[in-house]
């Protein structure tokens, strides 16, 4: 699976940078900044509401590493951010909710309450407590780690659907430079689900509704566009493509072990981290795969470019560039997630961050870069399947804010007419009920 990254100085038209990736989500254009962005829609308009922020960094309490993607919401209310790739978070909250307190909670962990008036208003470090149960406490089938998962290989067409299905879900990506959001879309997306026994037809997407904000600050030296959208975050159903991750040719090249078994939605999982073998010189990842205890369905993923070869990685994936710019990669972190209905798994969240540095010759000052990506699927259709019509269809090389503006309905958001990408994905979809359905 490719990265392509498009990266243009003054004066050259035609893209000069390509990036490949073992197995990335999510793809980049760069290139000069050359004009400022026009025409603000009417219903793009300032929040009124006043805030107070929060911010701090949430930590594994034994190791002290950082906790990527773990979820920090106020409780009794929609409000709610994901941390970073270095486990950091920025919540803000209404003047009129400082009462209130703070749920923090991560897969694998013990949820943590904090009140609002014992924080103080940045650098708070709140610590979760690991809750997997050792393997000597619990009884399990199998010990070897890579049995377990050739035997949820093998019971994928058990546990997955056979049928295909579609689905609505909510699409949102944003990308900043440094602190600052400089693009910010999302879209209602339709999507034929494919049989996952089936691998030969691929799952497809396209736009219901999209919109983009205006109210970002623009790009300094350069302008990133994120390339794939809906195309790529599908690729994340690793169940359905195992690519370096489920595909049992390439389990001899990574190292797994058995951790225990966790509480994952009330039901038992076996916990099984994975890490490219030393000897392996390719950038691999590294990560943990949930197991359902009853039945071995893949409950979840949460993965991450191997940081130890993260170096070597910058230099495999850039094919070309500009003579006079340096592009490096910092991190890439990945997250699955399924759902049980009725008996059968189905996709329900996927979410990419890819951070990256951006660096002209014979200039002090970089940029760094942060691209996020997440979906959430909101309904389930087994009656009224549509395949999508081949021009309807996101492609690989589309990239969701160009297009947008074709899909744009400022009535269908309703009272949810303001972008606002520091709440929770949840949230956007609480206020677009109406229109998504129900939530799978």
């Amino acid at each position: 699976m490719k990265l392509n990254l498009l990266c243009s100085c003054r004066g050259v038209s035609k893209p000069v940078v390509t990036f490949i990736l073992l197995m990335v989500f999510a793809s980049v254009s760069i290139r000069a900044h050359s004009k400022t962005m026009e025409g603000q829609p009417a219903y793009f308009f300032k929040d009124s509401v006043k805030y107070e922020s929060f911010s701090g960094r949430v930590l594994d309490k034994s190791t002290m590493k950082p906790l990527v993607f773990a979820n920090i919401q106020l409780k009794e209310s929609n409000v709610g951010v994901v941390t970073n790739a270095d486990g950091d978070f920025i919540i803000k909250v209404p003047s009129n909710m400082l009462n209130q307190k703070l749920s923090i909670n991560h897969l694998g962990y013990k949820n943590a309450v904090v009140d609002l008036s014992q924080l103080n208003k940045s650098m708070n470090i709140i610590y979760l407590e690991a809750v997997i149960f050792p393997i000597e406490e619990v009884k399990v089938r199998k010990n070897d780690p890579e049995d377990l998962l050739r035997a949820a290989i093998k019971n994928k067409s058990v546990n997955y659907s056979n049928d295909p299905v579609m689905l609505t879900s909510f699409y949102r990506e944003t990308i900043k430079q440094n602190k600052n959001y400089v693009a910010v879309a999302e879209a209602v997306i339709d999507i034929y689900k494919a049989p996952y026994f089936k691998t030969s037809e691929g799952d497809r997407s396209r736009i219901f509704k999209g919109r983009k904000s205006q109210d970002v600050k623009k790009m300094d030296t350069v302008v990133v566009k994120m390339q794939g959208g809906p195309y790529t975050s599908l690729l994340l159903d690793v169940v359905k493509n195992p690519g370096d991750i489920l595909s049992e040719d390439l389990f001899e090249l990574y190292d797994y072990k058995l951790e225990g078994v966790n509480w994952i939605n009330d039901r038992e999982a076996y916990v099984i981290s994975f890490k490219q073998k030393e000897h392996i010189s390719e950038p691999l990842y590294e990560g943990k795969i949930y197991l359902d205890y009853d039945n071995l369905a893949v409950t979840g993923l949460d993965f991450h470019l191997n940081n130890q070869n993260i170096e070597k990685a910058t230099n495999l994936l850039v094919r070309k560039k500009p003579a006079t710019m340096k592009i490096d990669v910092l991190g890439a972190n990945y997250l699955t997630r399924y759902r049980e209905l009725d008996g059968t798994w189905y996709l329900s969240y996927v979410r990419s961050e890819l951070q990256l540095k951006c660096k002209w010759d014979k200039q002090l000052f970089s940029s760094n870069f942060t691209l996020m990506s997440e979906m959430a699927v909101t309904d389930m259709d087994a009656e009224n399947v549509d395949k999508l019509k081949f021009k309807e269809q996101s492609k690989y090389s589309d990239i969701l804010a160009e297009q947008v503006n074709q899909f744009e309905d400022p009535d269908y958001w309703g009272d949810y007419n303001i972008i606002k990408p520091d709440v929770s994905i949840e949230e956007a979809i609480d206020k677009l009920n109406r229109r998504l359905k129900k939530q799978l």
